[in-house]
């Protein structure tokens, strides 16, 4: 008998997938493990492992092809069998059929965009000054996004590169930390105008398109509208002077060398420390009663192409900052290449994100139910601060909790932020 392979939920939540890639061709030989085939859930997009050995008789559904949960995706002939009269009986219709019919994402037709009218024809216009190379390069073609490492986007804020026209040298044309230190800052572009040699900024050409939503994408927004319509969000802020973990983190990257310990990993360690100390606020609610998690499986928030995941790191009390921070790098990775696995999304109790590194000072974040809060952590940044009396500079963060007033109280919130900020103050009590 021949082997049908139908499509798997590979989440929770998922009822139907799309077929991105096919890693194998009809006719080609396959065994167990290989890889068959990527497929685009609601939460990410996950390899699909073949479990028997066989060989490619009829690819059922396309590239870019949706199909529901169970449905017929492709057929193999067993070793042994005859694969053209497997495939010709999977094309007359002798294996079985899909739950729904399976149909490649049709393109949406973008909306008729109002002509405008035209004004007075201008002038013709002053012929540009041409532009140096060294300080503009290239920009994108249009529709391709550009790839920025999270390291590489802080350099260039401290530094004033321009990441607009930046050609990368990272995997898949990503700017990584050595572009943007080999590009000119603002400092060089300045000096250059003021020679005289400045230009005006290259011309942007827009657009008008219309994108389909990916499976991901829908998801993210009836989550975050049923988040927002049924949540009463309630938001709470502290600033936090991180002037003695920024010296501790130093101190640390510099003993454990090449292996580096980024804020991220500290305010997670903190966070699980403080959770710890306010088991309450480590819940869910349901129509009955409120559920206190036992654990604190910490999800973080990492940004992607179309959108945004929550990888889990799970029984976070019990590890240390070296582990958690390899368990973010491996999952934020992951996260970016989608290769997550559902057990790797699914099962957070609190959740962090934080937007620091793109220079946000502050900001409120919807809490990712069932979870009863959500941190927001800013960029730290030199303040003044009245220390004794005095006014002196202080390095400062700003993180903003987001609640579920269902679960969550004003005090018992106030209560996690102040333990929060007093474990960041003082990060030694966390590495004990």
């Amino acid at each position: 008998m021949p082997i049908e392979i139908t499509m798997p939920k590979l989440s929770d939540t998922m009822t139907d997938g799309t077929l991105v890639r096919w890693a194998k061709k009809e006719n080609d030989v396959i065994k167990p493990g290989d890889i068959i085939a990527e497929v685009e859930t609601d939460k990410a997009t996950q390899e699909l492992e073949a479990f028997e050995a066989g060989t490619v008789a009829k690819i059922v559904i396309p590239e870019g092809g949706k199909v529901p949960v169970g449905g017929l995706i492709v057929v193999l002939a067993k070793p042994g069998e005859d694969v053209a009269a497997v495939a010709k009986a999977a094309s007359a219709g002798g294996a079985k059929a899909p739950a729904a019919a399976a149909s490649p994402v049709a393109p949406s037709v973008a909306a008729p965009v109002p002509v405008m009218p035209q004004s007075p024809t201008p002038g013709p216009l002053p012929a540009p000054v041409p532009i140096s190379p060294a300080i503009v390069a290239p920009v994108p073609p249009i529709g391709q996004k550009q790839r920025v490492s999270p390291l590489a986007r802080k350099i260039a804020l401290e530094t004033g590169v321009n990441l607009a026209g930046l050609q990368g040298t990272g995997p898949d044309g990503r700017i990584i930390k050595r572009d943007v230190l080999a590009a000119p800052t603002a400092a060089a572009v300045s000096t250059v105008a003021k020679a005289g040699k400045a230009a005006p900024m290259p011309a942007v050409r827009l657009e008008a398109k219309t994108i389909p939503l990916s499976n991901i994408r829908q998801t993210i927004a009836r989550r975050l509208l049923e988040a927002k319509q049924t949540i009463p969000h309630f938001y709470v802020s502290i600033d936090v002077q991180m002037d003695a973990l920024l010296s501790l983190r130093k101190s640390a990257n510099e003993q454990l060398a090449p292996v580096k310990l980024s804020v991220t990993d500290f305010i997670a360690k903190a966070v699980a420390t403080a959770i710890a100390q306010t088991p309450a606020i480590n819940a869910s609610f349901t129509p009955t009663a409120i559920v206190q998690h036992g654990t604190v499986n910490l999800g973080i928030a990492v940004a992607i192409e179309d959108g945004l995941v929550v990888p889990v790191i799970r029984d976070a009390q019990d590890k240390g900052i070296r582990q958690i921070s390899a368990q973010i790098k491996e999952l934020a990775e992951l996260a970016r290449a989608k290769k997550l696995k559902a057990n790797q999304m699914g099962g957070s109790t609190f959740t962090i994100s934080n937007l620091g590194m793109y220079g946000i000072r502050e900001f409120q974040a919807i809490v990712n139910p069932p979870e009863a809060a959500i941190l927001a952590v800013g960029g730290t940044e030199a303040r003044p601060v009245v220390k004794n009396g005095q006014v002196v500079p202080a390095q400062v963060m700003t993180l903003s909790l987001s609640s579920d007033h269902r679960v969550v109280d004003g005090a018992l919130a106030a209560e996690f932020l102040s333990k929060l900020k007093d474990i960041l103050e003082n990060p030694l009590a966390m590495l004990i």
